[in-house]
């Protein structure tokens, strides 16, 4: 998983890194205060945040309390000195509560908890995909200057979102819609998978994964010369369905 720490202590963000990176985790970023934490979420997005609560500017449980706005929303787990703010930690939806020094295999077990799915969960997402898959459009519908016009789903390669509206782009050119990539994730959650915060990308034609020079991955899509880029946050859930091809 992705892991940001935030602690103002160096030795405390040198320890956890250590930790994070032996449990086989990669850091994305450190920050020292909540409001800097808040930045590189959105810049990073990273699966959880190691969270410390007494630190300057912006302390831990501000902090994590405009983190429950965000969507995605990160998992928060707190690492601090203090035992008083437990209840207060749990009421802004954490995920754990670690007093420092953390130990190994406390934190190991928090993080694998996050990690696993339970039965039931896995049954729950199933029935939600069979629900959406019977109720799903066979048709985008965007306003252009030729009136309305209705594309086939099938022949759509890809969704990008572009400030207010979302691009489709398909077979024959493409267009805007008024629609939120949050909801045609939802809808076609079997057809498409989200590669990026601005990007759903048709399982159909998706062709592959290159390594750019950046250290970044980007996508092929067949049929299409451009490519997509990947975000970090999306890449291992991406590489997954790719095996099941």
């Amino acid at each position: 998983m992705d892991i940001l720490i935030c602690d103002d202590e160096p030795l405390a963000v040198e320890r956890l890194s250590r930790l994070v990176t032996q449990l086989g985790h990669h850091v994305v970023a450190t920050a020292d205060h909540g409001q800097q934490a808040i930045d590189y979420v959105q810049q990073y997005e990273p699966d959880v945040v190691l969270l410390d609560i007494k630190m300057p500017e912006m302390d831990g449980l501000t902090c994590a309390q405009h983190l429950t706005a965000l969507n995605p929303m990160p998992a928060v787990v707190f690492c601090t000195a203090y035992d008083e703010h437990a209840l207060t930690a749990i009421k802004s939806q954490a995920k754990g509560y670690l007093l420092k020094p953390v130990a190994k295999e406390e934190l190991e077990h928090v993080l694998e908890s996050l990690t696993r799915l339970t039965q039931a969960q896995i049954s729950n997402i199933e029935q939600q995909e069979n629900m959406q898959e019977k109720a799903q459009r066979q048709h985008i519908a965007a306003k252009t200057y030729r009136g309305l016009e209705l594309i086939p789903t099938e022949n759509i390669y890809y969704f990008l979102a572009d400030q207010k509206y979302v691009t489709v782009r398909h077979k024959n050119g493409s267009v805007l819609i008024d629609e939120t990539l949050k909801d045609l994730e939802s809808e076609f959650a079997n057809k498409f998978i989200r590669i990026h915060r601005n990007a759903l990308i048709a399982l159909d034609y998706l062709d592959g994964l290159e390594l750019v020079a950046s250290g970044q991955y980007q996508v092929r899509c067949k049929e299409l010369e451009e490519r997509l880029a990947v975000s970090r946050r999306h890449l291992p859930m991406l590489r997954e369905r790719m095996q099941n091809f």
